[in-house]
């Protein structure tokens, strides 16, 4: 509790409210859970993750690998969406 008796996780999320901080935060936290998402032997052949505008950009090292994700996009989608809590990733684009 704050001197005010509001709780801090209530200032702390008006605060990334009201800078617009909301989406970067969770982006942040799905960067962050990849492997757990995909699974090792994928992040493991992960060479860069971004989020701009809702869209994941994914860069591997294999073209088979990329292709396999192609088919597996909607699960992925499905997958990313719940640990962000909130559909906040609309697309993949893989590289």
């Amino acid at each position: 509790m704050l001197a005010n008796g509001r709780p801090l996780k209530e200032v702390v999320q008006e605060i990334l409210k009201k800078y617009r901080l909301e989406d970067h935060l969770d982006e942040t936290r799905v960067l962050e859970n990849w492997g757990k998402i995909c699974g090792p032997m994928i992040a493991s052949h992960t060479i860069h993750l971004s989020v701009k505008n809702g869209i994941l950009f994914i860069s591997v090292d294999s073209a088979a690998l990329r292709q396999e994700l192609q088919y597996q996009k909607e699960s992925l989608l499905d997958k990313l969406n719940k640990e962000a809590g909130r559909s906040l990733i609309r697309d993949i684009v893989f590289k």
